[in-house]
């Protein structure tokens, strides 16, 4: 289904190449097919192509995508590249905000049935009879209050990158299920008062025409608005509502300039954008030149106060960090933010500086973790996360969902109860991270989360493999890790496929650490005789260039792993002589650490550094790297924050 949609884009850029028009004329059709009744698909011209199955159910997945084109473009990127927001993964997240942070019901909760009572055929029918027990309001439940609507919405409600208005018109279409049994006036003043308390802001001027006219056309689906102008009785007007958007859905930079609105929005969420400053402008003829002048604004934006507006800047930034910060600045005391970001910042060391603002001057009271997209998110390879917190206060314990899949999320009940989860209390993930708050990563299974939390229990509190004047190295020098010293791309004509009885140098790549009867060894065929005719391990395993490696055996680490693998860390002893790619990393030691491994290896240091393999590669050491490694690569920071534990048998290197 992803390919025949893929298809189709490409195919309307060929039958329609401006992509502005594109945007505009898809609106006019969907809303075309709203006031007529009829499928989208009949709306179109015949010099569209064909709309694809998968593309029919909903018009506003077309819409962001094609938006996400638009931008991609304008920016100097690809459009290949563009993906649009999952409505259901953004329906979840106003379904769990609205029941957990909604409003407080008058009346009793009308009993529900149990789902586990009754036979699994009748479970769907049985959810939406608990579904509208759960969320009935009565005509009585109608509230003139300016803080919050009916359906229970606070207000104002702020999304500082609305793109074409997919949070927006997802919050609707819950508002309008709420309010089904008000009165038709009162329906109208409800609904008018979502309206005005709406503070959206997109980049462009099409992203605001766009999200302006879904916003209205999702209304009209709804029966809230009169789309034909008419001026029906029972709805509000279309001029009236156009009226109130042109206000509240505003083109302009949030992170730069001023917030257009006096009051502080109490609800906040948004999916802002997942792209590195490097990364913009990427193909555009000055976009050198762009970049660096974006970069240069956004370190030196300042508030009233004369302080700088970004505190965590660090490292290749990431766009949607700074919305998040920024967010933070703007939703008022105690007011709420949701916002879907890639999970590496739960984790990845340069995000250190903002989880410090998230815990230490807000409430971050949850976190949904999806390591695996492609169900939940289609179009990325990251993982996704979705943070909670209340802005102000102080963080005491965050709960961490996950892993979560696509079963776990629904637009009626936000998050199921039956998701995998763990408490993050202050004093125990203060200690775990050294105040770095880095969220792990959990396996799903029970026993399995039971073991990773024995294991960082346990290594917790030891001394960090680059420590100065760790259990090895008393005497202060620090170990360090360095990339192996081959490019492969770069050099790949010194590179040749091993033959037998050749007296070239043996090349070191990923594919050489090889785990085998439970134990990391190197499966090279200058070392190995076991390694077979046409293995992946012969090819590109000889170097006839220069050799200018590190002298003597070095411990090599294979730095890029998948997550599917048997282990996320191997450790081997590399003989002296050998090259090693950059898909390596190794341990640079000091020479009193050298002296150190030789006098307890018994004059041996190949004795030494196996032994200390053993170590690196033991199975708590395993367990720490997969809970807290932030990505499938294995960063030399991550290597170098190792908890680094002294070995029952330190004096004893009998191999």
């Amino acid at each position: 289904m992803v390919s025949e949609a893929a298809g189709w884009y490409a195919r309307l850029d060929q039958a329609c190449p401006d992509r502005a028009k594109q945007i505009r004329c898809w609106l006019d059709f969907w809303e075309s097919s709203v006031i007529s009744g009829t499928p989208i698909a009949a709306s179109l011209p015949n010099t569209w192509p064909t709309l694809p199955a998968g593309l029919l159910t909903d018009p506003g997945v077309v819409l962001e995508k094609l938006l996400s084109r638009f931008e991609a473009v304008e920016d100097g990127r690809s459009p290949k590249g563009a993906y649009s927001t999952p409505s259901r993964l953004v329906g979840s997240v106003l379904a769990d905000e609205l029941s957990s942070g909604g409003r407080s019901k008058k009346k009793e909760a009308p009993p529900t049935l149990s789902l586990s009572a009754i036979p699994p055929a009748f479970r769907d029918y049985a959810q939406r009879l608990n579904n509208e027990a759960s969320s009935i309001l009565g005509e009585d439940d109608y509230s003139d209050s300016s803080e919050k609507t009916s359906s229970g919405i606070p207000l104002p409600f702020a999304d500082p990158s609305c793109g074409a208005g997919l949070v927006v018109s997802q919050l609707i279409r819950l508002h309008a299920q709420r309010i089904e049994v008000l009165s038709a006036e009162n329906k109208c003043t409800d609904t008018l008062r979502l309206l005005e308390g709406l503070q959206l802001v997109g980049f462009s001027g099409l992203a605001v025409e766009a999200a302006r006219r879904r916003i209205l056309i999702t209304l009209g689906k709804a029966g809230l608005v009169d789309l034909s102008g008419d001026s029906r009785s029972q709805m509000i007007g279309r001029a009236e509502a156009e009226m109130i958007l042109e206000s509240n859905v505003l083109e302009g930079d949030p992170l730069l300039g001023e917030w257009p609105w006096n009051e502080s929005p109490k609800l906040l969420i948004s999916r802002p954008p997942w792209i590195r400053i490097k990364d913009r402008f990427r193909g555009h003829e000055e976009g050198s030149r762009l970049r660096k002048e974006l970069s240069s604004k956004l370190r030196n934006a300042t508030d009233y106060d004369g302080s700088l507006r970004f505190s965590a800047l660090r490292g290749n930034v990431n766009m949607y960090r700074l919305f998040l910060e920024r967010s933070m600045q703007l939703v008022g005391e105690e007011g709420r933010i949701r916002m879907i970001v890639p999970d590496s910042l739960l984790r990845e060391r340069s995000s250190a500086p903002l989880r410090k603002l998230l815990v230490e001057s807000n409430e971050w009271f949850s976190t949904w973790s999806f390591p695996d997209p492609n169900r939940v998110f289609p179009g990325i390879t990251q993982g996704v996360a979705v943070l909670g917190l209340t802005v102000g206060g102080k963080t005491e314990k965050m709960v961490s969902y996950g892993p979560l899949t696509a079963n776990d999320i629904s637009t009626e009940v936000g998050l199921s109860r039956s998701s995998p989860s763990i408490d993050l209390e202050r004093g125990s993930w203060s200690s775990w991270t050294d105040a770095t708050w880095a969220v792990p990563r959990m396996p799903i299974d029970s026993f399995d989360r039971k073991k990773v939390i024995e294991a960082i229990g346990r290594l917790a509190d030891k001394p960090r493999l680059s420590e100065e004047g760790n259990w090895l190295n008393p005497d202060g020098s620090s170990v360090r890790v360095r990339v192996g010293e081959i490019d492969q791309s770069a050099w790949s004509d010194y590179i040749d496929d091993w033959s037998e009885g050749s007296s070239e140098i043996p090349f070191i790549r990923n594919a050489h650490f090889m785990v085998m009867d439970g134990e990391v060894c190197l499966h090279h065929p200058a070392f190995d005789n076991d390694v077979e005719e046409g293995a992946i391990q012969r090819s590109h395993s000889s170097w006839n260039g220069d050799s200018n490696s590190p002298s003597g055996p070095r411990i090599a680490c294979q730095a890029i792993l998948g997550s599917n693998n048997d282990r996320r860390l191997r450790w081997a002893v590399i003989p002296d002589g050998c090259v090693l790619s950059n898909s390596v990393n190794y341990l640079e030691f000091s020479e009193n650490v050298i002296d150190s491994l030789v006098g307890k290896g018994g004059g041996s240091l190949v004795i030494g550094l196996e032994w200390l393999c053993k170590v690196l590669n033991s199975e708590d050491l395993e367990i720490w790297s997969r809970a807290w490694g932030a990505n499938n690569n294995v960063n030399n920071y991550e290597i170098e924050s190792l908890p680094f534990p002294v070995p029952e048998d330190e004096l004893s290197f009998s191999i």
